[in-house]
């Protein structure tokens, strides 16, 4: 049925529920899973009063969240090894979350992404948004959500 499986995964406890469910329907399918974690550029701030670092320091706060973003797609696939599936971990740079998932899908030409959702509600999905809901909205491909 699947022969590719995108998981979208940050780390989280949460976003580990959602890995452990992609392995599994992996193992089950025989689908190849991608393992993507979108790290963030660092905020420039253009706010009076806000704190500008140098670009060595920026340089160094985003090398860090991209060292932790490998290790945690690396994660995925030593979970993955001992039921044999095969993990091919990525990291894409990008601030707008939802649309580098569903185009790290479509690149790796994935049948299924498995996300995590938080299940916001009321205001605070308002204030915070919700990436798993415009991968929802946005995505062509078929997209599994675990609470």
């Amino acid at each position: 049925m699947y022969q590719r499986i995108l998981v979208a995964t940050d780390g989280s406890q949460l976003s580990d529920r959602a890995v452990e469910h992609a392995i599994a329907l992996a193992d089950l399918t025989g689908a190849e899973l991608v393992a993507l974690r979108v790290v963030p550029r660092y905020p420039q701030t253009y706010f009076e009063g806000g704190i500008a670092l140098a670009a060595a320091e920026v340089r160094q706060i985003e090398k860090q969240w991209e060292d932790e973003a490998r290790a945690t797609v690396n994660a995925v696939k030593a979970r993955a090894q001992p039921r044999q599936v095969k993990v091919k971990p990525i990291t894409v740079k990008s601030d707008l979350v939802a649309e580098a998932i569903i185009a790290a899908a479509k690149r790796h030409k994935c049948d299924l992404i498995v996300m995590a959702s938080h299940g916001r509600r009321g205001l605070k999905r308002l204030l915070l948004g919700s990436e798993t809901q415009q991968v929802l909205t946005h995505a062509h491909t078929p997209v599994l959500v675990l609470r």
